[in-house]
């Protein structure tokens, strides 16, 4: 594949899944409301705010308005996923922390999308599922995601 074709690939490929596996993760998940307590307790996980995380780093992860974002948040706490604590560093601040289900709920999660990506690759030969897997991983970390 030539570099021409790599981009639009790419694009092809991120429309094809995010139209699909928000249902997919609802089905294993349950309900379809675990898709937004997934996407906010992979954001938390992931925020590497030197305060620790936020509905503002949340917000930045998920690329909402701070509004939207606190919903979310609001909602997880609700669930049981997501513990809002005072900031150590502001008391004004909240920080967010993952609670015993929220690390379960993620625990879940990344199951699923390792099944997902062998699911995806089953027919690829065991070098280029591992060269494919370091490359996602590499482009995940270039970006920032």
């Amino acid at each position: 594949m030539s570099d021409e074709e790599a981009g639009p690939a790419l694009f092809r490929l991120v429309r094809f899944w995010s139209r699909r596996w928000a249902g997919r993760a609802a089905e294993s998940a349950g309900e379809q409301r675990h898709v937004q307590h997934i996407l906010v307790v992979e954001a938390v996980r992931t925020s590497d705010g030197a305060t620790g995380p936020t509905v503002g780093t949340v917000a930045h992860q998920l690329g909402l308005d701070h509004s939207g974002a606190s919903r979310m948040v609001r909602d997880a706490v609700e669930a049981g996923y997501l513990a809002r604590d005072t900031s150590d560093s502001d008391r004004r601040r909240a920080c967010l922390r993952l609670t015993e289900d929220g690390h379960a709920l993620l625990a879940g999660s990344r199951q699923w999308q390792r099944h997902a990506f062998e699911e995806l690759t089953a027919s690829w030969d065991e070098h280029d599922r591992r060269q494919f897997g370091a490359y996602l991983r590499r482009l995940a970390d270039d970006v920032g995601a």
